[in-house]
């Protein structure tokens, strides 16, 4: 009963209950950090609810949940007294169909430097969670659009935790591939890869699903 209670526990089994545990991420992949993701019309991504294309044509916010936000000297890649700072990727793993993924994955939004505003308010009040953005986003938001006929889709948040000691914070280099935003330019792109590249911890994911409209001849 109590493993039921545990959220991190329960994010494990929503990820293995819709495979992304192992089609995107290793089964030994264990979250540390909660967060929510949330749409500007007030609706919140919760490990696999339905969304549909219009509910997510405006960039989303961030937010952290209180009872799980990281000590300054929280995970592997900080050190007492630096704040933590994270990267956000959200992508497509199901392009351009779940049975036939040949652009796994498709990279829908990346941004880095985000910031807990734990140090800013103590009280940690629900509205003061938002994560703060210190960077331009390196990938821009690009809202999903299944193509017709192309069944269930999942949209997939990754948290990563950045490596600390970087004078101004991590970036993405200038002449990194994360920086193409054309279509073509966000097909099969590997988020795991990319953490190991550049020193990132991965500590939380999230996650909906979303139909693609459905074309009768």
């Amino acid at each position: 009963m109590a493993a039921h209670l545990d959220p991190l526990s329960a994010l494990v089994t929503a990820l293995e209950r819709e495979h992304i545990i192992p089609d995107v991420l290793p089964p030994s992949f264990t979250p540390s950090v909660l967060f929510s993701i949330v749409y500007p019309n007030g609706k919140e991504v919760i490990l696999g609810n339905e969304f549909l294309v219009e509910e997510t044509l405006d960039e989303p916010s961030i937010s952290f949940t209180p009872l799980n936000i990281p000590s300054e000297q929280a995970g592997d890649n900080s050190t007492p007294g630096e704040e933590v700072s994270y990267t956000l990727a959200m992508l497509d793993p199901d392009a351009p169909t779940r049975k036939d993924p040949i652009y796994i994955t498709f990279r829908h939004w990346l941004v880095t430097g985000l910031k807990s505003p734990q140090h800013k308010n103590a009280t940690n009040t629900a509205p003061d969670m938002i994560a703060l953005k210190s960077k331009p986003d390196t990938t821009p938001y690009r809202p999903p659009g299944p193509r017709p006929n192309s069944g269930l889709h999942r949209y997939i948040f990754l948290l990563f935790q950045e490596p600390t000691g970087i004078k101004d914070g991590f970036t993405v280099p200038a002449d990194a591939p994360e920086h193409g935003a054309a279509l073509e330019e966000r097909r099969s792109w590997n988020a795991i890869d990319f953490g190991k590249k550049y020193g990132l911890k991965l500590v939380g994911v999230n996650f909906f699903l979303m139909r693609s409209t459905t074309l009768t001849e």
